[in-house]
């Protein structure tokens, strides 16, 4: 039997390829099983008649039980191996959690020495202990050895306690063992920090101490019969775990060498063999005992069992060793209960239900068990998913006319006005008939709460105190106002009419004095013999100051559509009826909504979103049917298609609120929740109890709750009727007891089925949620698919007596595609399900875009879809812990690509996949740069996920502001908003990617966790700020270390800074790093967030920084060790530098022959000297100028005296220290009139130095050439400029401002030269930073990096690629003119003005999405060392030519190096 067993499992016939016709192609593959044990685990089922077909694809990933598990060791970084000592040896690796990783190595005994166990932990936080002990003799009990690290101690004398060393991100720990008793160290680490324990699969983690040093006299070898039992025993006693194969090899060695270890001790060849086969034989003892009985087992009853083990695993793939052994698991545990007296009848009526073995008949039919299925996708141009629609939303002008406010809302403002005290908490309740008031203030040192309402009936507190949030204690009797009633844990007061009478409604109100000691107040009211509470719950109000609770003011309405939020709050109050009535009122809004633009879908999704999550009272006091919910709901969405097919700009927004709102569907569909409960009802036997209270409440008002209710009682029916199970499922999903019983027809009960009835409710009730599903749910992929390929079903189950027609026009092959994503949707290994997954959403795409009176439901299939995404990636992580570099960026590839699919404006989004495809391609092929190309690709993609980020929070956190404040809804929930939002999508998903993956780019890089900008040690306070620009224009009065957490490049740095950390990525040669270097701080970007973390938990410490240039090492310091501090000199000119103002030449243009330093400032005299010096090869721009006192002259002119008045007034005014007219200053200066000999000048001066002038293309021409030329002057007044002047005390009036007039070359590239490496100080090496387009992304403040590269000066063919770039948007122009800023505060001795004023061209740039995959600068090598190379030399020319370091800017243009200024570098 059993060569037919092998012949078979092995038989090409069944194992066929599989090809889907989607045109696509199945993989047939297999993970490789073990073959250490495979001649054992042969013999153990040799005698079991196994069936040949079960060989289910079914059986393809490895079973979780089986696996190594979470903590595997073994490795898929070769480059993240610690380098050792060369005698120590790797015991292990371990994950422990995310990035984080613990390795052992051990180093054997020698002669005269110790054992030394080495552990590190990589990525850890502070506080980490090694809980061990040691193993003495095979022994269990742990031993203390005595040999122990610094600061061990003894915990409850059973266990050593030894804290971890810190360094840097990672933490280290030395254990020497100097016992030969000892044979392992056992241990388990303590995270002190976060109260957590890290274990090895839920088992201590066991290092064994090397014997390869110890003497076994007299024994060379011991049988290998014996040893692979040895090894088999121990594999069996480890709970048969997989093994990798250098495990196998391990476990192999370990169990020679305890035979090994017993033979020295005596044990001879002949008891060791006696020992183990008696062990053996007892097991063989055991088979017959089974292979007696197994004739009576039915071959396809084991077929169906371990289909089930196999669905329960999760679907794995397994080896065909770990098939053999689920069968023969399967076999033994039907056995067992055949032992027990069940018969075959009853084990088949209780494992054979319908759909188990017509899935198990399926998987039969396909033979095709051992394959694991791939789908082939197709090769696409992902330039054909680019989708560049930008909303354009309609500003909604706010009426002046403020909205009247409510009886509440007066009263409030009424306390707010009396000023009883600091406000601890002020929140306003929306009631079913008015509002209810809770104002909490601190008065006399006493908590005082005001309640007010303008219920019409009388009211009732019934209130208690809480010590702890939410508890209910009784008040004490002193607190009780007069009239109170005390009663068990609760008191109840009456509220009493108010002197205060709003404009239309009377109020009542009731004041109580609060003792200190509580935390908040827990309360219900009643009135009219009804119990009114929040939503369900009970209301909760806290005591404390600064509760995010407190309310914010309902604002003026700003970047919303307000007049729609103002009729949405209105009719809330009839919305709460039902969820017909929320959606009809939706609908008829649409049309005011639409015409409102982005702003008004953001505000009717804010809505529905609060709905979604419970913020909003579902139904109250109406009885309504499921039909008409499903008819409303089917309404609203007709309207969101027809809005998504005529409005591409909103159709990310329209897919958010579409599966907010859920499907709906008229008619039947939403009927048959009615119906269908009822006839489980009656097949099942179970018409009361629960069941029919959830009948009452489904009949009364079904809900997105109902989904959950259902998957509650069916995971209680699995769990064997374990109630916790069912109520865990409710918690889970934000169900609680007191919201059951809430509803309008309350769930008191809890469930009670009989045994007997588990199988027909667990079949019905997962029908039934498909129904609930196809109303509720915009996301369920399985009803989404059936509602696209049509259905039809007359007698039971899913959607009796319903047909539905399948979409037409869906592509071929498109049906057997989405059969392959639910068969696979549950698998474990989900690489292959988001290939099928994304491969669906590719297909159906073209689709989304055209008329289709079912457009809908294929919305609603690729909403599902995309759902679905973000679920299977959630579940990958896990395969992810382990996993080579390679594999992670390809799932990063598939969540980008599915982010790109969902939205509007997707250009960015998709250059990056091409990125990521790039940095795949660079990978395989070996290129020695992929990592660090691999870090700018993933540098992008934050930033584009931040841009994304940000612009969600723009759109969407105003109306959540206004409508929450309006509605009431808790303001935990409304400061969430957007954040819930993105957490929803792919975003999330991708952002946990990236940052697993960027500490393995960083070092397979050699990057380092550091980049110093500006390596100067320093000594100073940690303040912690969110953005450097927010404080910019402080002065610090004590020396501050400042950790930025956003920095953008054109920052000042603040007075008293000594040193600026940050996450953000500014250009080294951005203005804030060159103003740093300059100004003597310390400038930094750390890569790591835990080392930037601990930098942060500093926070008012006195700190010492001491860079490198790839490190930043710091120590807590004395106060006493700031004297004498380097960095705490004042900055500031020296004495002898001042500013002189410079007077009108008379001329308003001149030619470069006649630029001197009375006439403009050093940036048109330096290019003025390079012309003819240069080398040829090197281009200078063609330049004119309008020198110094043109400005002044222009404004004493008398076409321009009422604006020279109108400055002088608000000069005033700026001198008498009101900083906020600056820009009313500069908005004045571009009012000026050109005097015509201005223009005749210039256009003379232009054009005889063979540049176009700008009039000749028309007036309008000329009309946007001089407002460039006012913007120029006009910077003079801008807020960066001004407080930079003034910090220095230079004198701002005698600032004097020039325009350089140049040619715009329309430049390929853009570079800035450094010809001493600006953070070394190393005069050998050119520093250089080069992006695409023009200059001023890489000088002004755009996100991301430029590339960047060094060449040394006696090398300048070898340029050497420090980082690639990752700045998204490149600058384009026409051929144009710049005007240039030249002021004589530029490049004073002491003080760099440079960058401070701005320079202006002609024509608006345009901005270009940058695709660097096909950009020859990247991809070219040789393309890219002779443009670097020509950079360089150029730069090191003219460092030559001037005798100094030079700070240089130019552009590349179709080959050819062109310098527009130079300057030297500070």
């Amino acid at each position: 039997m059993s060569n037919s067993i092998g012949h078979n499992l092995l038989h090409q016939n069944l194992l066929p390829s599989i090809v889907l016709e989607h045109q696509s192609k199945i993989n047939s593959s297999c993970i490789a099983g073990n073959t250490l044990f495979q001649a054992q685990a042969t013999s153990l089922i040799r005698n079991s008649p196994l069936l040949s077909e079960f060989r289910g694809r079914s059986l393809c990933v490895r079973k979780k039980k089986l696996a190594m598990g979470k903590h595997s060791s073994a490795s898929g970084f070769p480059q993240a191996v610690l380098v050792t000592d060369p005698a120590s040896e790797l015991a292990g690796r371990f994950n422990l959690d995310g990035n984080t990783e613990l390795q052992i190595d051990v180093r054997p005994p020698t002669s005269g020495s110790v054992s030394q166990v080495d552990i590190q932990v990589t990525n850890s936080g502070d506080g980490l202990f090694l809980h061990w002990g040691a193993l003495q003799n095979r022994k269990e009990k742990w031993v203390l050895p005595t040999r122990r690290p610094d600061g061990t101690k003894v915990y409850k004398n059973k266990a050593l306690r030894s804290p971890f060393v810190k360094s840097g991100s990672n933490s280290f720990l030395r254990i020497e063992i100097d016992d030969p008793a000892i044979q392992a160290i056992e241990f388990l680490i303590f995270d002190e920090a976060r109260d957590r324990w890290f274990k090895n699969n839920g088992e201590n983690f066991n290092i064994k101490l090397s014997f390869r040093e110890r003497t076994i006299p007299n024994v060379s070898s011991v049988p290998e019969d014996l040893v692979q039992i040895q090894a088999y025993l121990r594999w069996e006693r480890r709970g048969k775990q997989m093994y990798t194969p250098e495990q196998e090899k391990v476990e192999y060695e370990a169990a020679r060498s305890e035979l090994l270890e017993e033979v020295a001790r005596g044990t001879s060849i002949q008891d060791l063999r006696a020992r183990l086969t008696k062990k053996n034989n007892a097991s063989d003892a055991r088979e017959p005992l089974l292979s007696q009985t197994n004739s009576k087992i039915p071959d396809d009853l084991v077929q169906i069992q371990s289909y089930i083990r196999w669905e329960k695993a999760g679907k794995p793939n397994y080896s065909q060793d770990q098939q053999l052994r689920e069968f023969e698991e399967a076999r033994k545990e039907l056995q067992i209960e055949l032992e027990k007296g069940t018969s075959l009848d009853e084990i088949r009526k209780k494992i054979v239900t319908g759909e188990i073995k017509t899935k198990v008949a399926k998987q039969l039919e396909k033979k095709n068990y051992v394959t694991v299925q791939r789908i082939q996708r197709k090769k696409r141009d992902l330039l054909q998913v680019v989708s560049k629609y930008a909303s354009r939303p309609v500003e909604e002008k706010v009426p002046t006319k403020p909205q009247a406010l409510s009886a509440i809302a007066l009263f409030a403002k009424e306390k707010a006005e009396q000023g009883v005290g600091p406000v601890l908490n002020k929140k306003i309740f929306k009631l079913a008939d008015g509002e209810l008031l809770v104002y909490i203030a601190k008065t006399n040192g006493k908590t005082k709460i005001h309640l007010a309402t303008d219920l019409k009936e009388p009211v009732t507190l019934h209130w208690a105190l809480s010590k702890r949030p939410g508890e209910w204690l009784a008040p004490p009797p002193s607190m009780l106002p007069p009239g109170s009633v005390s009663l068990d844990k609760a008191s109840e007061t009456q509220f009493s009419p108010s002197s205060f009478e709003g404009p239309t409604r009377k109020v009542q109100s009731l004041e109580i004095e609060i003792e200190d000691g509580f935390v908040g107040m827990p309360f219900v009211l009643l009135s009219g013999g009804n119990w009114i509470k929040n939503k369900g719950s009970d209301f909760y109000v806290e005591f404390s100051v600064g509760s995010e609770l407190v309310k914010k003011d309902d604002g003026d309405g700003r970047g919303t559509a307000k007049a729609l939020l103002d009729k949405i709050a209105d009719m809330e109050s009839e919305a709460q009826k039902s969820f017909m009535h929320r959606f009809n009122i939706a609908a008829d809004l649409m049309e005011e909504a639409n015409n409102a633009g982005e702003l008004g879908l953001a505000g009717i999704l804010v809505w529905m979103r609060f709905m979604a999550t419970r913020q909003l009272i579902w139904n109250k006091n109406y009885n309504v049917k499921p039909r008409e919910i499903s008819k409303a709901q089917d309404r609203l969405t007709d309207l969101l298609q027809n809005i998504y097919g005529g409005h591409p700009e909103h159709r990310e927004l329209l897919r958010m609120l579409m599966s907010t709102i859920g499907r709906g569907g008229e008619g039947d569909v939403g009927q048959r929740i009615r119906d269908e409960i009822l006839v489980i009802q009656r097949k099942n036997d179970c018409k009361g109890g629960m069941m029919e209270e959830w009948h009452q409440k489904l009949h009364n008002n079904t809900s997105p709750d109902d989904v959950v209710i259902c998957q509650a009682l069916i995971d209680y029916i699995k769990s064997d009727f374990d109630i916790s199970v069912y109520w865990k499922t409710l918690d889970d999903n934000g169900i609680t007891k007191e919201r059951l019983l809430s509803y309008d027809r309350a769930i008191h009960s809890e469930p009670n089925f009989r045994r007997d009835q588990k199988d027909g409710l667990l079949r019905d009730l997962g029908s039934y949620m498909r129904t609930l599903k196809a109303v509720h749910s915009g996301a369920d992929l399985e009803s989404a698919i059936a509602n696209c390929m049509g259905y039809r079903s007359e007698g039971q189950g899913f959607m009796v007596g319903v047909q539905v027609n399948p979409v037409s026009g869906l592509p071929s092959g498109f049906p057997e595609l989405l059969q392959f994503v639910l068969e696979h949707v549950e698998d474990k290994n989900v690489e292959a399900l988001l290939e099928g997954l994304l491969e669906a959403r590719q297909e159906i795409r073209p689709l989304l875009f055209k008329p289709n009176i079912r457009l809908k439901d294929l919305l609603f299939l690729d909403i599902a879809l995309d759902s679905t995404v973000r679920t299977a990636i959630e579940r990958g992580y896990e395969e992810l812990n382990s996993a080579k570099p390679e594999k992670i960026m390809y799932f990063i590839t598939l969540v980008l690509e599915n982010l790109a699919l969902s939205s509007v404006d997707n250009e960015d989004l998709i250059y990056c996949l091409k990125g990521w495809n790039q940095a795949l391609s660079m990978s395989k092929t070996g290129d020695r740069n992929w990592a660090l190309f691999a870090k700018s690709v993933l540098d992008r993609t934050r930033l584009a996920l931040a841009s994304k980020a940000e612009s969600y929070h723009q759109l969407l956190q105003p109306s959540a502001d206004y409508l929450g404040s309006r509605l009431g809804v808790d303001q935990w929930a409304v400061n969430i908003f957007t954040e819930e939002i993105i957490r929803a999508g792919s975003a999330a998903s991708l952002s946990s990617l990236l940052n697993r993956l960027d500490p393995i780019l960083r070092k397979t890089a050699n990057l380092g966790s550091w980049q110093v900008i500006s390596p100067v040690e320093a000594i100073g306070y940690v303040v912690v700020v969110d953005e450097l620009l927010s404080v910019q224009n402080k002065s610090y009065g004590q020396p501050t270390i400042l950790i930025a957490k956003s920095v953008k490049g054109e920052e000042e740095i603040p007075d008293g800074t000594v040193a600026v950390l940050t996450p953000d990525m500014p250009d080294v040669l951005s203005h804030v790093s060159v103003r740093a270097r300059n100004s003597k701080v310390c400038f930094a970007t750390c890569f790591d967030p835990t080392i930037l973390a601990e930098f942060q938990a500093n926070e008012g410490k006195l700190l010492c920084l001491k860079p490198t240039s790839a490190d930043i090492q710091y120590s807590e310091v004395k106060e006493t060790d700031l004297t004498g501090s380097t960095n705490l000199k004042e900055d500031g000119p020296s004495s002898s530098v001042t500013l002189v103002r410079k007077q009108f030449g008379g001329k308003y243009a001149i030619s470069s022959e006649e630029f001197t330093s009375e006439m403009v400032g050093a940036k048109s005299r330096n290019i003025a000297y390079l012309k003819g010096k240069v080398p040829s090869w090197v281009g200078i721009p063609t330049s004119v100028a309008l020198p110094f006192g043109v400005f002044e002259k222009v404004l004493s002119h008398h076409l321009n005296q009422v604006v020279a008045e109108r400055l002088q007034f608000l000069k005033n005014k700026l001198g008498g220290g009101e900083f906020s007219v600056l820009g009313e200053i500069r908005k004045t200066v571009l009012e000026l009139a050109a005097p015509p000999q201005l223009v005749e000048e210039l256009k003379s001066k232009m054009q005889s130095s063979g540049m176009p002038w700008p009039g000749d293309e028309g007036q309008q021409r000329w009309e946007q050439a001089w407002m460039a030329i006012k913007k120029v002057w006009a910077s003079k007044w801008n807020e960066r400029a001004y407080f930079s002047t003034r910090k220095v005390k230079l004198d701002h009036d005698c600032l004097c401002m020039a325009v350089l007039v140049q040619e715009i070359i329309n430049a390929d590239y853009a570079f800035v030269i450094h010809t001493t490496n600006p953070s070394s100080g190393d005069a050998s090496e050119i520093y250089t930073e080069v992006v695409k387009g023009l200059g001023e992304t890489l000088v002004g403040a755009y996100p991301g990096r430029a590339l960047s590269f060094t060449c040394k000066k006696n090398d300048l063919d070898s340029p050497q690629v420090l980082g690639y770039p990752s700045k998204p948007i490149g600058l384009f122009i026409r051929r144009s003119i710049i005007f240039r800023s030249d002021s004589n505060g530029e490049d004073l001795e002491g003080y760099a003005g440079a960058g401070l004023y701005d320079s202006v061209p002609m024509d608006e740039e345009e901005k270009v999405v940058l695709d660097y995959s096909s950009d020859r600068l990247i991809n070219d090598g040789n393309f890219c060392k002779s443009i670097l190379s020509s950079i360089a030399r150029a730069g090191h020319a003219i460092e030559e030519l001037y005798g100094s370091p030079q700070d240089i800017e130019g552009v590349v243009r179709d080959g050819k190096i062109y310098v527009v200024q130079t300057r030297p570098q500070m």
